[in-house]
C-alpha cells in the first residue's frame, strides 16, 4: 500500500504537545498521527456498530448476568 502526504493545521499547543512527546519517544509526528487515526477511526467503527444494535428493535438484549451464564461464567 503507498503512501500519501497530507498536510494539517494544528492549534500551537496541540502542535507543542505533538513534538515534545516525538522527541521524547523518538518517533516522527507521521508516525504518532498515524498511530491516533488509526485508533479513532477503530473507536467511529465500534460506536457506530453498538449504536446500530441499540437502534435495532430485533437485537434481544441481555443482562450481563444471562450473559455469564450462557457463557459458563456464572458462579
Amino acid at each position: 500500500m503507498g503512501r500519501q502526504t497530507i498536510t494539517v493545521s494544528l492549534p500551537e499547543k496541540l502542535s507543542e504537545k505533538l513534538k515534545a512527546y516525538c522527541s521524547h519517544s523518538e518517533r516522527p509526528k507521521s508516525w504518532l498521527v498515524q498511530k491516533a487515526l488509526e485508533e479513532y477511526f477503530d473507536n467511529m467503527e465500534e460506536l457506530e456498530i453498538a449504536l446500530a444494535r441499540k437502534l435495532d428493535l430485533t437485537d434481544e438484549e441481555m443482562t450481563l448476568k444471562d450473559a455469564r451464564r450462557e457463557l459458563g461464567l456464572s458462579g
